[in-house]
């Protein structure tokens, strides 16, 4: 118990969107993924995930982890319903979900949802649920239902203090998540492993140069200096606590941030791809789109259009 008390004091933990949803026919998302974590709840209609295709229940929670390819539908689905790339349903997103409270439907949704996406970066560097290494799993628990619901309503007022209560109401979400994976005994073998290099001093070390120096050099060379082990062993010191090669993780870092930049300023994608590293823009576009699937212009485009 100690060891979580300790992860999850060391847990960055930032509100990022949140949306209501109804879904005006049935279609499947064959890879959908977010850059952070995404908790959905259901409050009417079908939704099914995972490769097993598997029933959200009305009234319980989906909870999918950042960068974690996971298929969704929506409504009853049979052969004659359209399956989407994420990248065809950038495109085609508004003729599928409807976020406008007050707009009228022409028939009943398929489904209608509650999403809320927050990040939980440990030392603000690794994002905790992506680095357990767990699949989407659903959730039967009502305290982290009205959470979620109080962080939607209050990102939809105008008074005073209300991005201070979507503050502490996410991180309360993150750690009663926390609670229901531990209590429901989920997950138990990789928690137990992947849990544990998060006490490694050096790897911490290593996680915050990285993150400070995204558009910089970030060679084994330089990384066994930051650590004090040889260049021949770092990277196999690297793997072995976290399960990655520290160049592969080093390049998903540096797509995070650009996922961040395109949704957060107005740089152009040459100046971002600079900014993460890569002085070929050509090679960035290319490495962005074979990660998301998606252009980083439609990426930016589909985070103009819809807060989902």
């Amino acid at each position: 118990m100690e060891d979580y008390n300790k992860i999850i004091e060391s847990l960055g933990i930032k509100f990022v969107k949140s949306n209501n949803i109804k879904v005006t026919h049935p279609f499947t998302i064959q890879d959908y993924e977010e850059t952070e974590n995404t908790i959905i709840i259901l409050k009417k209609g079908v939704i099914r995930f995972g490769q097993d295709n598997e029933l959200l229940k009305e009234g319980h929670a989906l909870f999918i982890p950042a960068m974690r390819y996971t298929p969704l539908s929506f409504g009853n689905v049979d052969d004659k319903s359209p399956e989407l790339s994420l990248e065809e349903f950038g495109y085609k997103q508004t003729e599928y979900f409807k976020t406008n409270p007050e707009e009228q439907l022409s028939s009943v949704p398929v489904a209608d949802f509650t999403s809320v996406v927050f990040e939980t970066k440990v030392f603000d560097t690794v994002n905790f649920f992506t680095a357990l290494d767990i699949p989407a799993f659903s959730m039967e628990n009502s305290k982290i239902n009205n959470i979620i619901y109080d962080i939607v309503k209050e990102q939809e007022t105008e008074l005073e203090g209300n991005q201070r209560v979507v503050k502490i109401k996410t991180e309360l979400l993150v750690v009663e998540t926390i609670r229901h994976i531990i209590e429901k005994r989920l997950f138990v073998e990789q928690m137990a492993t992947n849990s544990t290099y998060f006490k490694d001093p050096r790897l911490i070390k290593l996680f915050k140069y990285i993150k400070d120096n995204l558009g910089g050099e970030l060679t084994n060379k330089i990384l066994s200096d930051v650590a004090d082990v040889s260049e021949d062993y770092v990277g196999q010191y690297f793997k072995t606590l976290t399960g990655i090669n520290p160049q592969d993780y080093i390049e998903y870092q540096r797509m995070e941030h650009a996922v961040k930049l395109l949704r957060t300023t107005k740089m152009s994608i040459r100046d971002i791809g600079r900014a993460c590293g890569y002085k070929d823009t050509a090679y960035f576009c290319r490495r962005f789109k074979m990660m998301y699937g998606i252009p980083a212009g439609k990426m930016r485009k589909r985070e103009t259009l819809m807060n989902i």
